[in-house]
């Protein structure tokens, strides 16, 4: 059976992690053709500052080398500029004449540096800083010359002038705003940033703009609209990008500032395809690595045919080094009705934290020095976190470690790599590793732009801690009130045991007899007691634990109820079958509480979905999903969290909620206290998360 042909043009980060996305699902669906414009394989462009600095050759931002390209039997043609796609008859076309059918085409044509109209931006020795040929260049015109203009204060122009520092020369940054990286800091943050940089031997122009640059046809210097001067024989610019999509343009294909993509990366010309900067979603197109990977995970699961999440836009972070300095930016950090949340500075350790909220939700979070929270304050960020989860981690003892044990097993640590938390611990212990070198090494993680190295150093910590201490993690934060104690067999609580349980089951591969685990424990019984037993099963189990011996005395109760004797309704057949599914799906999964469950055909049915743990409705509309009511005395009805339109929509959302119940409820605890607790309208902004939604409804199936 012969394969379809994919053809990427641009050989550049976005395009080629969706290339290694497809090999990894489905290896043999297609034949992949590359085109590149550049004479080399597929490199790392965020550590072209390393290459300059001096940290790094070209061959170690290198991410896959040519024998990758052979392994995987895909063509790589280098030196190649496509300047046209025939759309009907499937065809492009390179500058050098050379001619590639395809079915399938993904355009990956990223950006190029934006070249302000500035009188003398075309004299020689004014260049841009975007590629492997740029870091030669500038390093040639080092050996001759020695005073240098950077014009932007991004954090690309502060690279850039931090290489320019370590080649020999002068550099001085001119920057139109008041402060550098006014995009992504504050003033306080880049007022610390500016002073570390000083330190370093940079220089500052703030608040200026470039009328002309100077000389006749060589670069002399920069006029600048006050009338003031700066002498400069070298003149980089990097002051943004710009997406490249004048190919697409050519050929028909729809574009606004990049080429318009739909939630599938679909563009206005049937098989064809944009990834990366040149793709514009819903109005935006972004310039950071870790979105681009999303829209290439997407893409590639919409390429062979499996079922996917769509791509609903993504929260601009930043968590990298700049010039040596630990930076993290992530959500709105200014903007109508923002408010401080948290503001810390220390002066002696050279560290800033600064949360910003709205309404009452975590909307942005800005750290300087120190930025092992990034990874969890992201998080809150893109789930528009109640403030109050803020609270726990301050004056916490070591809070590189309270960040580090704090994260959830599955959150990504490593954005621009996919690494989760889980995946590094599993790493370090499997294979004895002591460096967040070797944890890179073996994961990738921190192998891109570096910004979590620190949360990868602390989950180093984290995990020999675990270890050592035989289990229990780091020291609680202090000055809470202690929590209930599970039994009398132990001072933990629900919620300190639960995520000590969740860490050992990281750990091992196959748990030992739980004699062993309460030993770890520090358990005050050999064996517990008839209390906790229960309790340590059922946290282990939704944990995904397998154990040696295995005892399983979890709840394990689902009554399912639904009115097929309603001749009224011209639902009840749906809702019988709702229920026999919903019924088969659940069976056998150990819940916190026994739970009930019912389905409804409609109003004034036998049953009602409104008093029920779960409930669904039949209606006009599809299906109706209210959860946390219950029958007992006093009664209490259940809140809507969603409205279905097929049965297959409402088994997934009601699969998700239960799956939700199961992994955050304590053991004992019903499903309407679980409500009260969470919060019903969390809960519910959870849920309709449709990615989440989906995960969650598939972890539930595979854990039963």
């Amino acid at each position: 059976m012969s394969r379809s042909k994919l053809v990427i043009i641009g050989n550049g980060m976005a395009g080629v992690k969706c290339v290694e996305e497809i090999i990894a699902l489905e290896p043999d669906t297609y034949e992949i053709v590359i085109y590149g414009n550049e004479p080399r394989p597929n490199y790392n462009r965020i550590m072209l500052s390393k290459v300059l600095q001096g940290e790094h050759s070209l061959q170690d931002i290198i991410i896959n080398d040519w024998t990758w390209y052979a392994e995987h039997h895909i063509r790589l043609c280098t030196g190649e500029t496509v300047h046209r796609i025939d759309t009907r008859g499937k065809y492009i076309e390179t500058e050098s004449g050379l001619k590639e059918t395809y079915d399938v085409l993904i355009l990956a044509t990223g950006s190029s540096p934006f070249i302000p109209p500035i009188p003398g931006i075309d004299k020689e020795r004014v260049m841009s800083f975007r590629t492997i040929d740029d870091c030669t260049r500038m390093s040639d015109y080092s050996k001759t010359y020695r005073k240098a203009a950077v014009i932007g204060g991004g954090l690309l122009g502060l690279e850039a002038a931090r290489g320019l520092l370590h080649l020999g020369m002068e550099a001085v940054v001119v920057h139109n705003a008041p402060y550098i990286m006014n995009r992504q800091l504050d003033q306080k943050a880049a007022t610390m940033l500016q002073e570390e940089l000083e330190g370093q031997g940079m220089s500052f122009l703030l608040n200026r703009n470039t009328q002309k640059i100077t000389g006749r046809s060589q670069a002399q210097g920069l006029l600048f609209t006050d009338g003031s001067k700066l002498e400069a024989q070298v003149v980089i610019v990097a002051v943004g990008i710009r997406p490249n999509v004048d190919l697409a343009r050519r050929s028909g294909i729809a574009t606004n500032r990049a080429i318009m993509v739909d939630d599938y990366m679909r563009t206005s010309v049937p098989d064809i395809y944009a990834v990366g900067e040149c793709a514009e979603h819903r109005g935006i197109s972004y310039g950071l690595v870790a979105p681009l990977y999303e829209q290439g995970k997407v893409l590639a699961r919409t390429l062979c045919g499996q079922e996917t999440p769509e791509y609903k836009g993504s929260i601009p972070y930043s968590q990298l080094k700049v010039s040596g300095v630990d930076v993290f930016s992530a959500g709105e950090i200014s903007g109508e009705g923002m408010q401080t949340a948290i503001q810390h500075l220390d002066g002696i350790q050279g560290t800033y934290k600064k949360v910003l909220m709205q309404a009452g939700k975590v909307r942005g979070a800005i750290l300087f020095g120190d930025t092992t929270e990034g990874t969890a304050l992201l998080g809150l960020v893109q789930r528009g976190a109640d403030v109050a989860e803020l609270a726990p981690r301050e004056g916490a003892p070591d809070p590189a470690e309270m960040a580090a044990a704090a994260l959830p097993a599955q959150e990504t640590v490593c954005a621009c790599n996919n690494v989760t938390k889980a995946a590094i611990m599993k790493a370090i212990q499997e294979q004895g590793l002591e460096t967040a070198d070797q944890v890179k090494e073996q994961t990738k993680a921190s192998g891109s732009c570096g910004g979590c190295r620190p949360m990868v150093a602390a989950l180093l910590k984290h995990t020999h801690n675990l270890k050592n201490n035989g289990g229990t993690g780091v020291v609680a934060t202090p000055d809470k009130p202690a929590p209930m104690p599970v039994c009398s067999c132990t001072a933990l609580g629900h919620a300190e045991l639960k995520e000590i349980l969740a860490d050992i089951v990281v750990l091992e591969t196959v748990l030992p007899d739980i004699s062993l685990i309460l030993q770890k424990l520090g358990w005050g019984s050999e064996l517990g007691c008839s209390v906790c037993r229960p309790v340590i099963h059922y946290y282990l189990q939704v944990s995904g634990g397998t154990m040696v011996v295995r005892e399983i005395e979890a709840h394990s109760e689902v009554q399912v109820r639904w009115d097929d004797q309603n001749p009224l309704s011209s639902y009840a057949r749906d809702a019988g079958s709702l229920a026999a599914q919903l019924r088969t799906n659940w069976i056998g999964a150990a819940m916190p509480s026994p739970l009930n469950m019912g389905v409804a055909p409609g109003p004034g049915s036998l049953v009602s979905a409104l008093v029920q743990d779960i409930g669904l409705l039949a209606s006009p509309a599809g299906w109706e999903i209210y959860a946390g009511g219950h029958a007992e005395h006093p009664v209490k009805q259940g809140g809507l969290i969603g409205v279905a339109e097929t049965e297959v929509q409402a088994a997934t959302l009601a699969s998700a909620c239960l799956q939700w119940y199961r992994q955050t409820a304590w053991y004992d605890e019903p499903l309407w206290a679980w409500t009260e607790r969470l919060g019903f309208m969390s809960i519910r902004e959870t849920l309709l998360d449709d990615q989440l939604q989906k995960e969650l409804a598939a972890t539930l199936q595979a854990d039963i």
